[in-house]
């Protein structure tokens, strides 16, 4: 099983730590709100204890239940309050009056305490009413984030309309500085997201460089085209880009290089060739000087008809010296091109019209196949002419009477594919390996120069000239670039 990427692994740790902080967070607020619940419920209990405390002993304290005696209230307010921390509390009646009598005794501020909540009044009041509609003793929470309020009302005993009611606070169990914990818990926690938003948008950042540096390394990506790679601005990266964009450099110096040895080879290779040349080349010029001497020797000795005779022949013979030299000039000099956008169909047809008598005269038919494209190629339009002149009178020499030549031309990935095709005997499987090499030829007139000249002229073109494997027709295929850089 594949080792996971480090840009993987990384996500994978920063999807961690986002789940450790989300449980962090859902830990600490169910912490506070159960410990909430449960100060909430004491609250509640103590407020009504106390709401029952206070009813009962003004109720004992007060001889007739048709009178009011304000005073009393505040001293017994004061006398049960004062026992329980964060309880304030009063009485109440319907209106006119409202509420009778306020006390605070543990109130943490200056001076006692005497004005009613205004914040808390509504929820008083609603429980004060909820009491007097009942006739039993009420309890309402309102819950504000962190806190509590707890009120609680009762009746009073034998003093009709006449209700006690407590308003008290419940707050986390954290102490008097539990709310500055919270605070620094949540700026904690605060300060974790944002540290890990900012390591998303890192790894993000990451993920993508590493994306591209992945892409340029693919088979068909920059560093295989030979295209410089631009830096990340990583630091960890960046080094790794400029040691692929100095393999870059080195690999286009040694490509230069290697072309260079090519050429220099190619030379090497000609040159190694001229031996084998000359001989090939007095071996063919001296046959033909043998012949013409010896015709020339009969003509001497005999009469007028041995003389014309011996002359046609003599002619003959210079003419395949002419021949023999002329294709080893265009062998042994470079190809120097002149290229240029050419309309390949009508290119074609002139190559084929011109070659039309020869193809009458053998009864051999020849036809040109041109597929139209959206641009023109690029190539000398004279030196491939040259090469596809050869192809042509090869392949009328070796169709049958009857058979058939077929010169064709298309574009293929932007390459340009010119065949010669003809339903001749084909190419002995001994000579398929050798047939472009210079003087290799299957007729005992050739001289073996022609397809090596055709060689030479797709070479140049930065093309190649191949013998297709079709056993079927014999098919010669020039290659070359459609428009060269």
């Amino acid at each position: 099983m594949p080792r996971p990427s480090f840009s993987t692994q990384l996500f994978a740790l920063w999807i961690l730590v986002a789940i450790l902080c989300g449980l962090l967070t859902a830990a600490v607020w169910l912490m506070l709100s159960s410990a909430l619940s449960e100060r909430v419920t004491l609250a509640r209990q103590q407020a009504a204890a106390a709401c029952t405390a206070v009813a009962s002993r003004y109720d004992l304290s007060m001889q007739r239940s048709s009178e009011t005696n304000v005073d009393l209230m505040h001293a017994v307010l004061d006398l049960v309050l004062i026992r329980t921390e964060g309880i304030e509390g009063g009485f109440w009646t319907p209106a006119p009056a409202g509420f009778v009598a306020y006390a605070f005794p543990t109130y943490e501020g200056s001076g006692v305490k005497r004005d009613i909540p205004e914040a808390e009044t509504p929820l008083i009041l609603r429980t004060l009413k909820e009491v007097a509609a009942s006739g039993q003793l009420q309890a309402d929470v309102v819950s504000n984030g962190a806190d509590a309020v707890v009120a609680v009302a009762c009746p009073v005993p034998r003093h009709a309309d006449l209700l006690a009611w407590m308003l008290t606070r419940a707050r986390p169990p954290l102490g008097p500085y539990g709310e500055r914990a919270v605070t620094i818990l949540a700026s904690v926690l605060a300060l974790i997201v944002v540290l890990a938003l900012f390591l998303a948008l890192a790894l993000r950042r990451w993920k993508r460089n590493l994306t591209r540096l992945e892409r340029a390394l693919a088979p068909d990506g920059g560093i295989e085209r030979g295209k410089r790679l631009e830096r990340m601005g990583e630091r960890d990266l960046d080094p790794i880009v400029d040691a692929f964009n100095r393999y870059i450099d080195r690999a286009e110096l040694l490509r230069r290089e290697a072309g260079a040895l090519s050429t220099k080879l190619a030379q090497a290779e000609r040159f190694s060739m001229l031996g084998k040349m000359a001989a090939q080349i007095a071996h063919e010029i001296r046959n033909p000087a043998g012949a013409m001497r010896l015709k020339a020797e009969n003509a001497l000795a005999g009469d007028a008809t041995r003389r014309e005779a011996a002359l046609k022949t003599i002619i003959e013979q210079v003419g395949r010296i002419e021949s023999q030299v002329t294709s080893l000039l265009a062998l042994t000099q470079p190809v120097t091109l002149y290229t240029r956008e050419v309309d390949l169909s009508a290119w074609l047809n002139g190559m084929v019209q011109t070659h039309e008598p020869a193809a009458e005269s053998r009864h051999v038919v020849l036809t040109a196949e041109a597929r139209p494209s959206e641009t023109r190629p690029v190539f000398d339009p004279a030196q491939l002419a040259r090469a596809l002149d050869n192809l042509i009178v090869n392949a009328l020499r070796h169709a049958p009477p009857g058979g058939h030549v077929t010169v064709r031309a298309r574009e293929s990935e932007h390459r340009l594919i010119i065949e010669v095709i003809d339903d001749g005997p084909g190419v002995r499987a001994d000579e398929r390996e050798r047939i472009f090499e210079p003087f290799v030829t299957g007729r005992p007139d050739g001289s073996g120069l022609g397809l090596a000249v055709v060689r030479e002229i797709a070479s140049a073109h930065g093309g190649r000239v191949c013998l297709a494997d079709d056993p079927s027709q014999t098919r010669f295929v020039i290659d070359l670039p459609w428009r060269p850089y």
